[in-house]
């Protein structure tokens, strides 16, 4: 299931199915019909949940009121899944769990929770009949029209934004500071951040450690359509590229980019152009799908990239969902560390 929409109606790309990989238990609420998830570290919480009467403004300004945090939460969109379960909380309904549970796994969705169509037609029907306080989407503009089809029901919308190329990192944890407001689970929130900028800091601390004779790279992704290989290079602004930026490596992909994701497109011939830099690139375990590497190997320019070469080409773990929250990006992080550590 790719991701993102609107950054591929920019690129005229085909969607691609990312994977991630985590786990989480399940235990049973004592004072809700809602299942509280047990993600990492949820079950030695100790933060607390506030019952004060909620009023925030979400990322398109718009005023979201509740008479007490959300607790029965339905969500559209897997990046706002994952943070949801994060904080230690359970929706009640999420478009495309079955996706979610291939691709997003940083945090794991109960069987339990009810799925509710797709993320880009979800059954609105079926989210309603859940009974949710809150829906959490993602939208690209105020006047998006999922927001006004939600609206109509008349239960409060949070609406979130897909991604911001000028700060990733950044706009991720707004969305999953959102998330937690609107959930009165902000000192869950703190706890999730503070892991997540120690895992950043010991992992940068650890790359340096290591000295690695190549410090540039290029992340990407790609697929095989009637034997041609289209390739996805995580450029400038993109949440992957940004990540490497920070552990001290250096984002050799410098072609267009769009605004919000980060993502390039190009092809064989297009990646010879990325001078010695090493080449990481998303691991996948759907076996319908044409390996997009193997397919590149068959062309001789393949061969004459310096880090195909010198076998300079990690693919990251099959399960790393590149368009997540922090715990996502902790994966993310690992996955750098031990590429350039190998």
């Amino acid at each position: 299931m790719t991701k993102p929409f609107a950054a591929l109606a920019v690129l005229g790309a085909l969607a691609l199915a990312l994977t991630a990989c985590g786990t989480t238990d399940v235990a049973a609420s004592a004072d809700t019909d809602t299942p509280a998830s047990t993600s990492a570290g949820c079950a030695d919480d100790a933060t607390t949940t506030s019952t004060d009467p909620v009023e925030l403004t979400d990322a398109f300004g718009r005023t979201v009121s509740l008479d007490q945090p959300a607790e029965k939460v339905a969500v559209l969109e897997w990046q706002q899944i994952e943070d949801v379960l994060s904080l230690c909380l359970t929706p009640v309904a999420v478009a495309d769990a079955d996706g979610y549970r291939t691709w997003d796994t940083a945090e794991e969705l109960p069987e339990s929770v009810e799925s509710v169509g797709t993320r880009q037609e979800p059954n609105l029907d079926a989210l309603f009949a859940t009974e949710p306080d809150l829906v959490i989407v993602e939208a690209y503009t105020r006047d998006d029209e999922i927001i006004a089809q939600l609206e109509e029901y008349g239960v409060p919308v949070l609406a979130t934004l897909g991604a911001n190329a000028a700060d990733p990192i950044g706009q991720m944890l707004d969305t999953f500071d959102l998330i937690a407001e609107a959930t009165g689970r902000t000192e869950r929130a703190d706890v999730v951040k503070d892991e997540f900028e120690q895992h950043l800091a010991d992992a940068k601390a650890e790359i340096a450690g290591a000295a690695p004779a190549v410090t540039d790279f290029v992340y990407f992704d790609g697929w095989v359509d009637g034997g041609n290989v289209s390739l996805r290079p995580f450029g400038q602004g993109s949440l992957v590229g940004e990540i490497g930026e920070e552990l001290g490596l250096t984002n050799a992909w410098t072609g267009e980019v769009d605004p919000a994701y980060g993502l390039g497109q190009t092809d064989i011939e297009g990646m010879t152009t990325v001078g010695d830099a090493s080449l990481f690139y998303t691991g996948t375990v759907d076996p319908d799908s044409e390996s997009f590497v193997d397919a590149a190997a068959e062309n001789p320019a393949w061969a004459s990239i310096p880090a195909v070469a010198d076998g300079r080409i990690t693919a990251f773990p099959g399960g790393i969902w590149t368009f997540g929250g922090p715990r996502s990006a902790q994966q993310i992080i690992d996955a750098y560390v031990a590429a350039i550590s190998q």
